[in-house]
């Protein structure tokens, strides 16, 4: 036991964590869950119009002008041609007629704009709400609501990023326990969720006991709050092993009609999922679809990319309407920027903060309002400018958030959940 424990110092907590879990318990579920959320204290009020959230995010930076923001008759729209929508005057890309046809059921903004043009820091701006610094990580959105507003289901980690790529900032400053859990493959859920074959029931309980004698050791050697979070991290990955909410994460118990009708795609199954776990009363699930870096060949491959983005997106909405899920859902489409206006030499488009859109739909928002505009060509803003921070204090305000409570970094920093933004006061229901 002691050549053990000394040996720990030379190899990081999250190895530790996987060869312990792997060596001792007979389970290897546990790494998955490197950011699982504490749940042993009862959820609070939110304050909000939502309790929940599904945010979809839009990898590599989503042209508007060939989606939500058409520019018809004039040199920047390219062959994608648009449609009509019920609502007066706005018009969609050809490859959203489902969107289209409910746009009375959602909020676009058209006046969103970046201070970040490259992916990186574009993304952990969409994210955080600040720019990147060598000296701290700030936490996503997904955290700040498990922070602010608590645990809804105490079987179930309450913050969920589905496909969301290995840069997400995750908990960033905050305790490990408000991080989320990654699922990388729709299809297969949570991987190893089971006991390893030869280890039974009783072998396991025997192991976790052996496992929790030696933690306590390892802690009063080593009384750091990340030690003590992987210690409440198995806690939490043993009781959803052992729960019936573990098959939310099964999507093939959903009956085929049903998956169908989100697509096939991995982003379709993906919007299923999250539909699934916010039933649970998860309160945070990102989906994320990337490919959007369209700067060869945007022509070719919008056709391909946007209309799985449609009927996902059409079928999760109504899915949660007719669940009665969607007057207590917020659901987000957002991406890290919008692409030019100019079309370059390869028949492609290039990444522009100035101006994108996005989208927001469900609980306390408004159904079939189109805020801000940008400009004739989409290059820049026209009118109601909208940041990131703003449209991020929009959401937190949504849900219950203080936009103006400071949390403290363990350097004793003070930030906001959305820096100095400002809810858009505009689009609230």
């Amino acid at each position: 036991m002691n050549d053990i424990t000394r040996k720990s110092d030379e190899i990081t907590r999250r190895n530790f964590a996987a060869t312990l879990a792997r060596r001792c318990l007979g389970v290897s579920m546990v790494p998955a869950f490197a950011g699982l959320g504490n749940q042993a204290w009862a959820a609070a009020a939110s304050g909000g119009k939502a309790d929940r959230v599904i945010y979809l995010y839009m990898s590599g930076g989503m042209s508007h002008i060939d989606t939500l923001d058409p520019k018809p008759n004039t040199g920047v729209q390219g062959p994608t041609k648009t449609i009509k929508t019920p609502v007066p005057g706005v018009l969609l890309s050809e490859h959203m007629p489902s969107l289209a046809k409910m746009l009375k059921q959602v909020t676009l903004i058209r006046s969103m704009s970046s201070e970040q043009g490259a992916h990186a820091p574009g993304r952990y701006l969409a994210h955080t709400s600040y720019s990147p610094r060598a000296t701290i990580r700030h936490p996503a959105m997904g955290s700040w609501m498990l922070h602010e507003l608590g645990q809804k289901n105490k079987n179930i980690p309450g913050n969920i990023v589905v496909a969301g790529g290995s840069n997400h900032p995750g908990a960033g400053y905050m305790d490990l326990k408000y991080g989320p859990l990654p699922i990388g493959d729709v299809g297969t859920g949570i991987p190893n969720s089971e006991l390893l074959r030869g280890v039974t029931e009783a072998q396991f309980n025997k192991r976790l006991s052996l496992v929790s004698k030696f933690g306590k050791r390892f802690y009063d050697l080593y009384p750091h709050k990340k030690v003590k979070g992987y210690g409440e991290m198995y806690t939490d990955a043993i009781r959803l092993m052992r729960s019936e909410d573990l098959k939310a994460f099964d999507i093939t118990q959903e009956d085929q009609k049903t998956r169908d009708k989100y697509g096939k795609d991995k982003f379709g199954q993906g919007c299923l999922l999250a539909r699934r776990l916010i039933e649970r009363d998860v309160r945070f699930v990102e989906v994320g679809y990337g490919g959007w870096d369209t700067h060869n060949e945007n022509f070719d491959r919008i056709p391909e990319k946007v209309p799985v983005l449609d009927k996902a997106l059409s079928a999760l909405i109504q899915d949660l309407k007719t669940r009665g899920l969607l007057s207590k859902t917020l659901v987000v489409l957002t991406s890290e920027f919008g692409r030019s206006p100019k079309i370059n030499e390869r028949s492609g488009r290039d990444h522009h903060p100035a101006a994108f859109t996005t989208v927001l739909a469900g609980a306390g928002v408004k159904q079939g309002y189109v805020h801000g505009a940008s400009d004739k060509i989409g290059h820049g803003v026209d009118k109601d400018p909208v940041r990131v921070q703003d449209f991020n204090a929009t959401i937190a305000k949504i849900v219950g958030i203080d936009t103006k409570k400071e949390v403290f970094s363990a350097t004793r920093r003070p930030f906001t959940v959305a820096d100095d933004g400002e809810p858009v006061a505009e689009v609230l229901a």
